[in-house]
């Protein structure tokens, strides 16, 4: 079984609680037998690349903690490429795909997904 936290929007609500949450489910998922993901995607994706506000920052920090800890964190190839940020965000550990795909291999996998 699987969580995913989909971060989408990019108020300070969605960015800052869809990147702390994946780690609080952490804590008790494997016990349970359930994996942890976490996909960004849309307006929030941007903000992979940014540091503008202290928001941007806690967020980026939550996500390199995510990844540190072996959470596998997803984001869009192409939105990446369109920002000419492919590069940056693979050597920090992003696994960079089609947006699409991410979605039916969810949905192949019986993932329940939580949107921010």
């Amino acid at each position: 079984m699987k969580t995913v936290a989909h971060i989408f929007h990019d108020d300070e609500a969605s960015l800052t609680i869809g990147s702390r949450l994946p780690a609080r489910v952490g804590e008790t998922a494997a016990t349970n037998g359930i994996s942890v993901e976490v996909f960004v995607f849309g307006p929030a994706q941007q903000h992979l690349s940014e540091a503008r506000s202290e928001v941007d920052r806690l967020f980026n920090s939550q996500i390199d903690a995510l990844i540190a800890s072996g959470v596998r964190v997803g984001a869009c190839i192409n939105a990446a490429r369109e920002a000419g940020v492919e590069s940056a965000l693979v050597q920090r550990g992003v696994k960079l795909s089609v947006a699409r795909d991410e979605f039916i291999r969810f949905t192949l996998e019986n993932a329940t997904v939580i949107s921010f």
